[in-house]
């Protein structure tokens, strides 16, 4: 709650990028106790930095990411006599956008009802990234280099803005 309270200080006062981080997600075990510990640490401050951006007038101009290193997997991971956890799961995962030319009030994509294999509305991690820089104002595209004969950008050699996902 303090990091959302000095992120959105940072934000009124002009401050261009602010990354907060809460470690301790990594739940390969005890994930019952954890992830209720966790969830009860972030998710009124997440919302209420929303709330409070909007209405001092400063969410349509930033744009706030949500999201972790992985998707997890929808089984559990261990001993189940309580000290289970879940394991990384690279195919599916979530992210949460708010506010700076992101779409409000939408879900997109959708997994089958294991959360193991993606069903409708596929986002790569490049077209993430692409949308997020598109948002941010830069066209990622443009950011390509060549080194050793090939080419490199942020997105790699690949990705496109989401365009559904867009205000």
């Amino acid at each position: 709650a303090r990091n959302c309270i000095l992120a959105r200080r940072l934000v009124e006062r002009g401050t261009r990028f602010v990354q907060i981080f809460h470690r301790g997600w990594d739940q390969h075990n005890t994930l019952a106790d954890q992830l209720r510990r966790q969830t009860t640490a972030v998710d009124q401050p997440a919302a209420a930095l929303i709330q409070d951006l909007k209405k001092r007038g400063l969410l349509e101009e930033t744009l706030i990411i949500w999201g972790g290193e992985f998707g997890r997997t929808a089984y559990g991971q261990g001993n189940l006599n309580g000290n289970f956890g879940r394991d990384h799961h690279p195919r599916c995962f979530t992210y949460w956008l708010a506010g700076g030319g992101i779409k409000g009030g939408l879900s997109y994509g959708s997994t089958d009802d294991y959360g193991y294999n993606i069903t409708a509305n596929p986002v790569h991690v490049n077209d993430l990234h692409a949308t997020i820089l598109h948002c941010l104002g830069i066209d990622h595209q443009r950011l390509t280099y060549r080194f050793g004969g090939r080419d490199f950008r942020l997105t790699d050699v690949a990705g496109n803005v989401v365009q559904a996902l867009l205000a």
